[in-house]
Protein backbone atom coordinates (compact mmCIF):
# COMPACT_ATOMS: atom_id res chain seq x y z
CA UNK A 1 0.00 0.00 0.00
CA UNK A 2 1.11 3.82 -0.95
CA UNK A 3 0.33 7.39 1.04
CA UNK A 4 0.89 10.39 -0.42
CA UNK A 5 2.46 13.00 1.32
CA UNK A 6 3.75 16.65 0.67
CA UNK A 7 7.03 14.99 -0.59
CA UNK A 8 5.85 12.16 -2.14
CA UNK A 9 5.04 8.40 -2.75
CA UNK A 10 5.56 6.52 0.39
CA UNK A 11 4.29 2.84 1.74
CA UNK A 12 2.82 2.24 4.54
CA UNK A 13 4.03 -1.26 4.59
CA UNK A 14 6.91 -2.61 3.12
CA UNK A 15 7.51 -6.57 2.41
CA UNK A 16 10.62 -8.59 3.26
CA UNK A 17 11.63 -10.74 0.00
CA UNK A 18 14.10 -12.69 2.61
CA UNK A 19 17.15 -14.66 0.43
CA UNK A 20 15.79 -14.21 -3.49
CA UNK A 21 16.16 -17.04 -5.44
CA UNK A 22 16.45 -19.50 -2.25
CA UNK A 23 12.19 -19.17 -1.19
CA UNK A 24 11.91 -22.67 -1.29
CA UNK A 25 14.49 -23.06 1.30
CA UNK A 26 13.55 -20.57 3.48
CA UNK A 27 12.86 -23.47 6.21
CA UNK A 28 15.88 -25.41 5.81
CA UNK A 29 17.78 -21.70 6.13
CA UNK A 30 15.98 -21.22 9.32
CA UNK A 31 17.30 -23.91 11.19
CA UNK A 32 20.82 -22.23 11.21
CA UNK A 33 19.95 -19.09 12.19
CA UNK A 34 17.76 -20.25 14.72
CA UNK A 35 20.34 -22.16 16.25
CA UNK A 36 22.70 -19.44 16.13
CA UNK A 37 20.23 -17.06 17.78
CA UNK A 38 19.55 -19.89 20.75
CA UNK A 39 23.11 -19.95 20.90
CA UNK A 40 23.54 -15.99 21.31
CA UNK A 41 20.68 -15.61 23.75
CA UNK A 42 22.33 -17.83 26.39
CA UNK A 43 26.03 -17.45 25.80
CA UNK A 44 25.41 -13.69 26.61
CA UNK A 45 22.66 -14.18 29.13
CA UNK A 46 24.97 -16.91 30.77
CA UNK A 47 27.95 -14.28 30.55
CA UNK A 48 26.72 -11.55 32.30
CA UNK A 49 25.25 -13.73 35.11
CA UNK A 50 28.86 -15.50 35.83
CA UNK A 51 30.85 -11.79 35.90
CA UNK A 52 27.91 -10.44 38.19
CA UNK A 53 28.35 -13.57 40.47
CA UNK A 54 32.22 -13.75 40.55
CA UNK A 55 34.09 -10.21 42.13
CA UNK A 56 36.96 -11.22 40.47
CA UNK A 57 36.01 -11.19 37.51
CA UNK A 58 35.26 -7.27 37.98
CA UNK A 59 37.65 -5.95 35.79
CA UNK A 60 37.32 -3.16 33.03
CA UNK A 61 37.65 -5.72 30.13
CA UNK A 62 34.85 -8.13 31.34
CA UNK A 63 32.65 -5.12 32.42
CA UNK A 64 33.10 -3.64 28.67
CA UNK A 65 32.52 -7.66 27.37
CA UNK A 66 29.29 -7.34 29.85
CA UNK A 67 28.52 -4.27 27.81
CA UNK A 68 29.12 -5.91 24.62
CA UNK A 69 26.69 -8.69 25.51
CA UNK A 70 23.79 -6.75 26.18
CA UNK A 71 24.35 -4.93 23.26
CA UNK A 72 24.48 -8.29 21.34
CA UNK A 73 21.25 -9.35 22.66
CA UNK A 74 19.55 -6.24 21.53
CA UNK A 75 20.89 -6.35 18.34
CA UNK A 76 19.79 -10.09 17.62
CA UNK A 77 16.42 -9.30 19.41
CA UNK A 78 15.82 -6.75 17.50
CA UNK A 79 16.40 -8.43 14.20
CA UNK A 80 16.25 -12.51 14.04
CA UNK A 81 12.57 -12.70 15.01
CA UNK A 82 10.98 -11.09 12.54
CA UNK A 83 13.22 -12.96 9.83
CA UNK A 84 12.01 -16.26 11.58
CA UNK A 85 9.05 -15.08 11.16
CA UNK A 86 9.35 -14.61 7.72
CA UNK A 87 11.46 -17.92 6.70
CA UNK A 88 8.71 -20.04 8.89
CA UNK A 89 5.19 -18.42 8.34
CA UNK A 90 6.06 -15.89 5.04
CA UNK A 91 5.21 -12.90 7.02
CA UNK A 92 6.07 -10.48 4.95
CA UNK A 93 4.89 -7.49 6.10
CA UNK A 94 6.49 -4.69 7.95
CA UNK A 95 4.82 -1.58 8.78
CA UNK A 96 6.99 1.58 7.32
CA UNK A 97 7.40 2.67 10.44
CA UNK A 98 8.23 -0.51 12.36
CA UNK A 99 11.45 -1.02 9.24
CA UNK A 100 12.73 2.45 10.34
CA UNK A 101 12.89 1.48 13.84
CA UNK A 102 14.74 -1.67 13.28
CA UNK A 103 17.03 -0.32 11.04
CA UNK A 104 17.83 2.36 13.20
CA UNK A 105 18.31 -0.21 16.03
CA UNK A 106 20.79 -2.36 13.75
CA UNK A 107 23.03 0.27 12.95
CA UNK A 108 22.77 1.99 16.57
CA UNK A 109 23.49 -0.99 18.09
CA UNK A 110 26.61 -1.78 15.89
CA UNK A 111 28.37 1.34 16.11
CA UNK A 112 27.68 0.86 20.42
CA UNK A 113 29.31 -2.88 19.60
CA UNK A 114 32.02 -1.06 17.84
CA UNK A 115 32.76 1.60 19.92
CA UNK A 116 33.01 -1.22 22.78
CA UNK A 117 35.38 -3.35 21.05
CA UNK A 118 37.42 -0.38 21.21
CA UNK A 119 37.15 0.19 24.88
CA UNK A 120 38.34 -2.92 25.37
CA UNK A 121 41.63 -2.43 23.01
CA UNK A 122 41.86 0.71 25.20
CA UNK A 123 41.83 -1.51 28.26
CA UNK A 124 44.23 -4.35 26.75
CA UNK A 125 46.88 -0.65 26.08
CA UNK A 126 46.87 0.92 29.61
CA UNK A 127 47.13 -3.12 31.08
CA UNK A 128 50.48 -3.89 28.63
CA UNK A 129 51.85 -0.27 27.87
CA UNK A 130 51.12 1.33 31.55
CA UNK A 131 50.59 -1.71 33.92
CA UNK A 132 51.29 0.30 37.40
CA UNK A 133 48.79 3.28 36.33
CA UNK A 134 45.87 0.54 35.28
CA UNK A 135 43.45 1.07 38.14
CA UNK A 136 44.15 4.19 38.25
CA UNK A 137 43.61 5.20 34.37
CA UNK A 138 40.67 3.26 34.88
CA UNK A 139 38.82 3.63 37.64
CA UNK A 140 34.90 2.50 38.07
CA UNK A 141 33.74 6.49 36.94
CA UNK A 142 36.02 6.64 33.97
CA UNK A 143 34.20 3.17 32.46
CA UNK A 144 30.90 4.21 33.62
CA UNK A 145 31.72 7.43 31.69
CA UNK A 146 33.24 5.49 28.67
CA UNK A 147 29.99 3.36 28.50
CA UNK A 148 27.64 5.93 28.58
CA UNK A 149 30.22 8.22 25.71
CA UNK A 150 29.69 4.90 23.56
CA UNK A 151 25.65 4.41 23.73
CA UNK A 152 25.28 8.20 23.48
CA UNK A 153 27.32 8.56 19.97
CA UNK A 154 25.00 5.45 18.72
CA UNK A 155 21.90 7.13 19.37
CA UNK A 156 22.47 10.91 18.75
CA UNK A 157 25.04 9.87 14.91
CA UNK A 158 22.55 7.53 13.86
CA UNK A 159 19.29 9.52 15.21
CA UNK A 160 19.18 11.37 11.80
CA UNK A 161 18.97 8.08 9.89
CA UNK A 162 14.97 7.60 10.34
CA UNK A 163 14.28 10.93 9.60
CA UNK A 164 16.39 11.42 6.45
CA UNK A 165 14.49 8.56 5.23
CA UNK A 166 11.15 8.90 6.54
CA UNK A 167 10.40 12.23 4.49
CA UNK A 168 11.99 10.89 1.29
CA UNK A 169 9.87 9.95 -2.23
CA UNK A 170 9.71 6.55 -2.98
CA UNK A 171 9.54 4.79 -6.17
CA UNK A 172 6.29 3.01 -6.85
CA UNK A 173 6.79 -0.10 -4.60
CA UNK A 174 7.06 -1.62 -1.51
CA UNK A 175 9.48 -4.70 -1.58
CA UNK A 176 12.45 -4.66 -0.29
CA UNK A 177 15.08 -7.61 -1.29
CA UNK A 178 16.08 -8.56 2.16
CA UNK A 179 15.79 -10.12 5.50
CA UNK A 180 15.31 -6.98 7.65
CA UNK A 181 15.30 -3.63 6.83
CA UNK A 182 19.09 -2.44 6.29
CA UNK A 183 19.77 1.22 5.53
CA UNK A 184 21.32 0.56 1.86
CA UNK A 185 17.96 -1.68 1.29
CA UNK A 186 15.96 0.73 1.53
CA UNK A 187 17.99 3.53 -0.22
CA UNK A 188 17.46 1.32 -3.25
CA UNK A 189 13.97 1.83 -3.28
CA UNK A 190 14.08 6.20 -3.11
CA UNK A 191 13.26 7.98 -6.52
CA UNK A 192 14.62 11.63 -5.14
CA UNK A 193 18.47 12.56 -5.14
CA UNK A 194 20.13 10.62 -1.86
CA UNK A 195 23.78 11.89 -2.84
CA UNK A 196 23.40 13.74 0.49
CA UNK A 197 22.37 11.39 2.41
CA UNK A 198 24.38 8.87 1.35
CA UNK A 199 27.61 11.58 1.90
CA UNK A 200 26.13 11.45 5.85
CA UNK A 201 25.87 7.86 5.88
CA UNK A 202 29.35 7.59 4.49
CA UNK A 203 30.71 10.17 7.23
CA UNK A 204 29.15 8.64 10.14
CA UNK A 205 30.35 5.24 8.92
CA UNK A 206 34.20 6.62 9.22
CA UNK A 207 33.39 8.14 12.24
CA UNK A 208 32.46 5.12 14.04
CA UNK A 209 33.52 2.13 12.74
CA UNK A 210 36.37 3.18 10.31
CA UNK A 211 37.85 5.27 13.76
CA UNK A 212 37.05 2.67 15.88
CA UNK A 213 39.12 0.07 13.64
CA UNK A 214 42.11 2.42 12.89
CA UNK A 215 42.26 3.67 16.53
CA UNK A 216 42.08 -0.55 17.33
CA UNK A 217 45.35 -0.88 15.03
CA UNK A 218 46.90 2.04 16.79
CA UNK A 219 46.64 0.60 20.25
CA UNK A 220 47.79 -3.12 18.89
CA UNK A 221 50.90 -1.36 17.30
CA UNK A 222 51.54 0.42 20.76
CA UNK A 223 51.37 -3.09 22.37
CA UNK A 224 53.72 -4.88 20.17
CA UNK A 225 55.81 -2.33 20.46
CA UNK A 226 56.02 -3.01 24.29
CA UNK A 227 55.72 -6.92 23.78
CA UNK A 228 58.96 -6.98 21.82
CA UNK A 229 60.93 -5.07 24.35
CA UNK A 230 60.61 -7.14 26.96
CA UNK A 231 63.08 -9.55 28.28
CA UNK A 232 62.16 -13.16 27.53
CA UNK A 233 60.42 -15.10 25.01
CA UNK A 234 58.16 -16.34 27.66
CA UNK A 235 56.94 -12.84 29.27
CA UNK A 236 56.51 -11.99 25.93
CA UNK A 237 54.16 -14.90 25.12
CA UNK A 238 52.46 -14.50 28.27
CA UNK A 239 51.84 -11.13 27.59
CA UNK A 240 50.68 -11.10 23.99
CA UNK A 241 48.36 -14.47 25.65
CA UNK A 242 46.37 -11.41 27.41
CA UNK A 243 45.22 -10.42 23.84
CA UNK A 244 44.05 -13.62 22.24
CA UNK A 245 40.01 -13.30 22.66
CA UNK A 246 40.15 -9.91 21.95
CA UNK A 247 41.99 -10.28 18.69
CA UNK A 248 39.19 -13.21 17.62
CA UNK A 249 36.26 -10.74 18.81
CA UNK A 250 37.95 -7.93 16.61
CA UNK A 251 38.09 -10.32 13.44
CA UNK A 252 34.84 -11.78 14.38
CA UNK A 253 33.31 -8.38 14.18
CA UNK A 254 35.43 -5.81 11.61
CA UNK A 255 35.93 -9.08 9.37
CA UNK A 256 31.75 -9.44 7.56
CA UNK A 257 31.37 -5.84 8.73
CA UNK A 258 34.04 -4.77 5.72
CA UNK A 259 33.31 -7.45 3.56
CA UNK A 260 29.22 -6.43 3.50
CA UNK A 261 30.36 -2.67 3.24
CA UNK A 262 32.78 -3.40 0.23
CA UNK A 263 30.17 -5.65 -1.66
CA UNK A 264 27.49 -2.48 -1.41
CA UNK A 265 30.09 -0.40 -2.46
CA UNK A 266 32.26 -2.32 -5.02
CA UNK A 267 30.44 -5.88 -5.31
CA UNK A 268 27.82 -4.65 -8.10
CA UNK A 269 28.17 -7.86 -10.24
CA UNK A 270 27.53 -10.31 -6.99
CA UNK A 271 24.59 -12.17 -7.11
CA UNK A 272 22.19 -10.24 -4.32
CA UNK A 273 21.71 -14.07 -2.42
CA UNK A 274 25.50 -13.25 -1.44
CA UNK A 275 24.81 -9.67 -0.08
CA UNK A 276 22.12 -10.76 1.88
CA UNK A 277 24.13 -13.88 3.46
CA UNK A 278 27.06 -11.52 4.34
CA UNK A 279 24.52 -9.21 6.08
CA UNK A 280 22.76 -11.97 7.68
CA UNK A 281 26.28 -13.21 9.18
CA UNK A 282 26.91 -9.30 10.41
CA UNK A 283 24.23 -9.70 12.68
CA UNK A 284 24.47 -13.18 13.95
CA UNK A 285 28.22 -14.64 14.10
CA UNK A 286 29.48 -12.25 16.22
CA UNK A 287 26.99 -12.29 19.21
CA UNK A 288 26.95 -15.96 19.12
CA UNK A 289 31.19 -16.04 19.24
CA UNK A 290 31.76 -13.01 21.93
CA UNK A 291 30.96 -15.76 24.78
CA UNK A 292 32.14 -18.54 23.11
CA UNK A 293 35.49 -16.98 22.28
CA UNK A 294 35.95 -15.71 25.80
CA UNK A 295 33.98 -18.73 27.59
CA UNK A 296 36.97 -21.38 26.20
CA UNK A 297 40.00 -18.48 26.68
CA UNK A 298 39.10 -17.30 30.42
CA UNK A 299 39.31 -19.89 32.50
CA UNK A 300 37.08 -18.11 35.26
CA UNK A 301 34.26 -17.63 32.85
CA UNK A 302 34.97 -21.29 31.72
CA UNK A 303 34.68 -22.39 35.46
CA UNK A 304 31.29 -20.38 36.26
CA UNK A 305 29.56 -21.60 33.14
CA UNK A 306 30.14 -25.27 34.34
CA UNK A 307 29.54 -24.10 37.48
CA UNK A 308 25.93 -22.82 36.23
CA UNK A 309 25.25 -26.10 34.71
CA UNK A 310 25.98 -28.04 37.96
CA UNK A 311 23.65 -26.25 39.88
CA UNK A 312 20.79 -26.37 37.16
CA UNK A 313 21.34 -30.18 37.22
CA UNK A 314 21.90 -30.15 40.56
Amino acid sequence: MLTFNRTGYQPTVFLLVGIPGLESAHIWISIPFFLVYLLALMGNIALLLIVKSDPKLHEPMYLFLCMLSLVDLMLTSSTIPKILSLFWFNDREIYFEACLTQMYFIHSLSTMESGFILAMAFDRYVAICRPLRHSSILTPAVIIGLGLAIVLRGVILLSPHPFLLRWLSYCPTNIISHTYCEFMALIKLVCDKIKIRQAYSLIVAFLTGGLDFILIICSYVLILLTVFHLPSKTSRLKTLSTCVSHVWVILVFYTPAFFSFLTHRFGHHIAPRIHIFIANIYLLIPPMMNPIIYGVKTKRIREGFFKMLTIKSA
